[in-house]
């Protein structure tokens, strides 16, 4: 098939450190030319891929120290998306809702994945107007607050099954990696860790608008002899991390879409202790891959009892549900029921 992959200009494909939706982008572009699909990326001009790549702008927008509007590059890209459509088989946009109204006029089948949170109320009128739209969700969970959207299905994110290593010995350590923010709690994270006397490394990126949280909340948590912030890191070091982690902490306070440092951490063979919000239910399996709370004493007690749980089953959990392969075959069944529904109606007139 001949498929072209939209994304945002915001950040590079793939990321060199944080960015969940153009790494899964990226998995998704590279598997798919494995299978042997011709896959058109429209990225960034330093974005790193298999694919033919399709650039509107040089560079990132967020290591731009002026940080030009990206929104200007996101129409310029969305635009020249609308001029080749007539090119590829299907349109798979990973833009949020900004080609919503385009797409409604392209020539050919679209799709799009919604990597965000769907349960602020500001958004139903979004989703009614454009409820015929084809969507795919990220979980089940993300999809309840519009529900009548226009689902076309429900795909995991995953992983290339070589990108992280099965480690059967971990460390004496936990790891929170993620971003700092209040919905991340990783504040949370700290006191399970101190609370059991176990050291703790954070790597986490500190997104400008949250740099007071950051400095007022958490930095004076961070005093403690063993808690250890890392900063920012990239996928080497992060799968370092985890590999060598007892436990990965996942303390949430949202309704998290997909999570994908939880399957990452699986990837490696690490459990995972996840506070009972959004996917986790859906990604977890309690006492399996780890262990799904409620409070913070069962997070604590769940991270004092996680050398229960067998590492060889999180890494076969990974491979059987969370592998780049899995979600790029989920994909292409969408893309060919899609091109099968787009092909009927002109089947009919032609009758």
């Amino acid at each position: 098939m001949k498929i072209a992959l939209v994304a945002p200009v915001f950040e590079r494909v793939p990321p060199k450190r944080y960015g969940g939706t153009e790494r899964v982008i990226s998995y998704l572009a590279e598997e798919l030319v494995r299978q042997g699909h011709r896959v058109t990326l429209f990225a960034t001009g330093d974005s790193v891929t298999r694919a033919r790549l399709v650039p509107v702008i040089a560079d990132s927008r967020r290591f731009d120290s002026r940080r030009p509007e990206w929104l200007m590059y996101q129409t310029m890209m969305l635009d020249q998306v609308a001029r080749m459509a007539g090119e590829f088989d299907v349109i798979h946009f990973h833009t949020d809702f900004l080609h919503f109204s385009l797409a409604r006029q392209l020539p050919v089948p679209h799709l799009t994945t919604v990597h965000c949170r769907l349960d602020e109320p500001e958004l139903i009128p979004l989703y009614r107007h454009f409820a015929d739209l084809p969507l795919v969700s990220i979980s089940d969970s993300q999809r309840l607050p519009v529900a009548w959207a226009g689902w076309q299905g429900t795909v995991y994110h995953g992983l290339p099954a070589d990108l992280h290593a099965f480690n059967p010995d971990p460390g004496d350590y936990f790891a929170f990696v993620g971003r700092i923010s209040p919905e991340k709690r990783v504040d949370r994270a700290i006191d399970i860790a101190r609370r059991l006397d176990k050291p703790l490394y954070i790597a986490a990126k500190v997104d400008t608008t949250e740099e007071a949280y950051f400095r007022e909340k958490i930095r004076p948590l961070l005093a403690h002899p063993r808690i250890d912030f890392i900063g920012e890191v990239g996928e080497d070091e992060k799968g370092q991390l985890l590999g060598g982690a007892a436990a990965l902490l996942f303390p949430i306070d949202w309704p998290e879409p997909f999570g994908l440092v939880m399957i990452e951490s699986l990837a490696c063979g690490t459990p995972v202790v996840a506070y009972r919000h959004g996917s986790v239910p859906e990604i977890m399996e309690d006492g399996v891959t780890g262990f799904v709370v409620d409070t913070q004493d069962e997070a604590v007690t769940a991270a004092a009892s996680i050398d229960q749980i067998d590492r060889r089953l999180c890494r076969r959990a990974f491979e059987q549900r969370f592998t780049s392969r899995r979600m790029a075959e989920c994909y292409v069944a969408i893309y060919r029921r899609l091109r099968q529904k787009h092909a009927a109606p002109a089947k009919a007139v032609l009758a």
